[in-house]
């Protein structure tokens, strides 16, 4: 997976070690790489089957403190714009309202609000009853895209409450998604539109089958001696350094490892990594279960193990956003087979605002 931002490379570090592990599984191997790109107000999450989806926010400028219910006071809203691969493929969209202090009882059946571009009507928009995000009509869609390529006032409005959407980075969000397909210069991209055939665009691909393996019971017995505990210990936190700084502050206590059976001959070991105010984050190796343990690394942030799964998901930087990280025991190793964030920490929603996935997989049960 490669994370882009404009005027920089691609970043390194823990990316470019999570998509090796990722990529190594053979069914991963082949496959094209998601990207996620942020510019301004909006940001970019392209899978590896090349669906994209560009997720927008309300001002970083409008994003203050106050009365929600003071007349202009421009609240949290989001669009999302997805768009499938291949030629000729529309462009669907949805808003969702921030509604941080209201329950979802309290939206009435029927709720409208007015759309508006430059001031201009453009329909209603609809919420269902409970519900705080909805898809915009085809015309609305219409509308929106062009509008985002240049300086638009694009808002929704209810009473005197005002939500309003920034097109700072749109443009380049909607560049890179044209680019990532291969669309710039064909009739349908969004942003640089020429003559070349649609048919050149890139076309869809399957997300990559990877076959669950099967997983030891979990009250199959891990027998090591106190000596052989205390060496695969060491041999942990040699194999992280000092991006575990929990595992220094427990000193050398063998029993801060935890351990499970996952096949003859191999366990899954796992450690509190770290602890700050997002939380605490686990790391998993699996480790052969006799010396040389030769532990391999899975992951540094995660948050929980279960039938042969390890997760990681946390604070993106509030309450706000989440990120989300999954890998999936294959019989022989840990392959990633989810990657993704839910959006922007802009107030959307409690954890977020929508799966914007730069890795997803098709995952099946071993028989």
């Amino acid at each position: 997976m490669d994370i882009v931002t404009p005027r920089t490379a691609p970043v390194r570090g823990i990316y470019a070690l999570v998509a090796a592990l990722a990529f190594a599984h053979p069914a991963l191997a082949n496959a094209p790489r998601g990207i996620a790109f942020t510019h301004e107000d909006w940001e970019l999450a392209c899978d590896n089957t090349r669906t994209c989806r560009a997720a927008g926010y309300q001002s970083i400028a409008d994003d203050d403190s106050g009365d929600d219910a003071a007349p202009g006071k421009t609240l949290p809203v989001s669009v999302l714009l997805t768009r499938k691969a291949g030629p000729d493929q529309p462009v669907s969209s949805e808003i969702h309202v921030g509604h941080y202090g209201e329950d979802d009882a309290e939206v009435p059946p029927g709720r409208s609000l007015n759309m508006r571009i430059d001031g201009k009507p453009a329909g209603q928009v609809v919420l269902p009853q409970g519900k705080w995000f909805t898809a915009l009509a085809p015309a609305q869609t219409a509308a929106l895209l062009p509008a985002l390529l240049r300086r638009s006032t694009i808002e929704w409005t209810e009473g005197r409450r005002t939500w309003r959407l920034s097109d700072k980075g749109a443009a380049a969000v909607l560049l890179k998604m044209d680019e990532f397909r291969g669309r710039l210069g064909t009739p349908g991209a969004l942003v640089r539109k020429g003559s070349k055939d649609e048919r050149t665009v890139l076309p869809a691909v399957p997300a990559p089958v990877v076959v669950a393996g099967k997983v030891a019971p979990v009250d199959q017995p891990v027998d090591l001696s106190a000596s052989n505990l205390a060496s695969l210990r060491k041999a942990l936190a040699a194999s992280v350094g000092d991006n575990c700084p929990a595992m220094a502050e427990a000193g050398g206590e063998p029993d801060s490892v935890s351990l499970q059976r996952l096949s003859q001959g191999t366990l899954l070991a796992s450690a509190t990594c770290w602890m700050g105010a997002a939380g605490t984050g686990e790391a998993y190796w699996t480790v052969n279960e006799r010396p040389p343990f030769a532990p391999r690394l899975v992951s540094t942030m995660g948050t929980d193990y279960a039938d042969g799964k390890i997760s990681a998901s946390g604070s993106g930087g509030g309450y706000d956003c989440m990120h989300i990280d999954e890998w999936t025991w294959d019989g022989k190793r840990f392959i990633q087979t989810e990657k993704g964030t839910t959006g922007m920490c802009r107030g959307i929603d409690m954890g977020g605002g929508w799966s914007l996935p730069v890795l997803v997989t098709d995952v099946r049960r071993g028989r």
